[in-house]
Order: structure tokens, then C-alpha cells, then sequence
């Protein structure tokens, strides 16, 4: 970067008096705090991460400089929320990722479906594991409910990967039959209510409720 493209020193500053700010504002908006999700502490949150990230930039771009420490920028959340204050209606979004790990496993399980219920898949289950995994991931999901598969996946041999679940407000139900051919095409990030995603980069942080390996965020 030039020289007269360099933020000055009082910019540089200012910036490192804002992130003070945000921090005094965040440390009150959690003492304050109503509950788990109270918005004044995420707003703040927010707030904070904003003010770090700008400092950052302006301190290297000056300094060549970095902080000793890292906050998730603003840009990592979800965006404002912009839908109703009072939703009528709401819509979950769901994505959960598996890889087949043991397809001789999945392909017992559907069998196992095909010998209790023959004439339960139109003759479908009792050739799923002939055919392969593909038939026999229709059967499992066909006989299971989504969450079931979830909470049992090891059992039919499956290996989780990541997943997320949006929560997303609207004024009105859409017209039924609407948008079966694109179910997920309107997702809108600026009216998730809450999300939650689950995966193995959380690793090494605290989740909701304990759970390592999962994280919220709520608008």
C-alpha cells in the first residue's frame, strides 16, 4: 500500500477508541443481560466485532501490525433481520450432511426393512440391496423419519457431517404446492429467527447447552 493510501495515525486512533467503546457497551449488555438470547447482548456482540475488525485492517495497513487476538467479524453472523416483527408463519430449513461409511451396513438395514414389510416399498426394499446404496437410501429414508436417521445414523451406517437448521419468519403460509419444485431457492438470511449449525470446526468451542460441536447464531 502507498503512502497516501495509509489510514493516518489518528484514524488508526480513533478506530482503537471505538473498539473501546464497543467493549465497554458489550461487558454492560452481558451484566445486564435477561437471558440466553436477549438481542442487546448480540447486538453488541456484533457491535464489538465490527469495531475489532476495523482496527485490525487500519492497524496493519499503518503499522504493519496485527491484534494478539482474534473476534469473528460482523460478517460471520447473519445479516440484520429484516422480516416481520410479529411473524404468522414460519418455515424450517434443514441441510444434514452424511457420508455412507459402511454401504454393507446400510445395505443389511435395508434388507431388514424389505423382510419385515415385503409389500411396504411396491417391491422396491426387497431388491434394495441387490441394487445398491442408492435404493437402499430410498428405503431407510422412505421407512424413518429424518430425525430418527439422525439420532440413529451410526446404526445404518452412516458418519454425520455438518448440518444447520434456519428458522425462518414470514408473514403467511405460501400457497400450498408453491414451492415444492424449489424448495429452498427464497432462503433469506435476513429473516432466519434463529439458527443453529453443527460441525466438526466447532470443535474446539462451547456450544448451546454444552455441545462442542455445535453453534447458534439469532438475529
Amino acid at each position: 500500500m502507498s503512502d497516501a493510501a495509509q489510514p493516518t495515525a489518528a484514524e488508526v486512533r480513533a478506530a482503537a477508541e471505538a473498539v473501546k467503546t464497543a467493549l465497554d457497551r458489550h461487558l454492560e449488555a452481558v451484566e445486564r443481560r435477561t437471558g440466553d438470547d436477549d438481542p442487546a447482548v448480540y447486538d453488541a456482540f456484533n457491535a464489538l466485532a465490527a469495531a475489532a475488525e476495523v482496527y485490525d485492517e487500519l492497524l496493519y495497513d499503518r503499522y504493519d501490525e496485527v491484534t494478539p487476538f482474534e473476534i469473528p467479524g460482523a460478517r460471520d453472523s447473519l445479516p440484520p433481520y429484516a422480516g416481520p416483527e410479529e411473524p404468522h408463519a414460519l418455515s424450517v430449513l434443514i441441510r444434514r450432511d452424511y457420508a455412507v461409511a459402511e454401504p454393507a451396513r446400510l445395505l443389511a438395514q435395508a434388507q431388514r426393512i424389505a423382510d419385515l414389510d415385503p409389500d411396504g416399498q411396491d417391491g422396491e426394499a426387497e431388491s434394495a440391496p441387490g441394487v445398491g446404496v442408492h435404493a437402499a437410501l430410498g428405503v431407510l429414508f422412505g421407512e424413518y423419519e429424518a430425525d430418527e436417521i439422525a439420532s440413529r445414523h451410526q446404526e445404518f451406517g452412516l458418519e454425520e457431517g455438518d448440518s444447520t437448521l434456519w428458522v425462518t419468519a414470514a408473514e403467511e403460509l405460501p400457497e400450498p404446492g408453491e414451492w415444492l419444485e424449489e424448495p429452498f431457492e427464497d432462503a433469506d438470511p435476513s429473516l432466519v429467527v434463529c439458527r443453529f449449525d453443527v460441525s466438526a470446526v466447532f470443535d474446539d468451542e462451547d456450544g448451546p447447552e454444552g455441545d462442542p460441536d455445535a453453534a447458534a447464531d439469532r438475529s
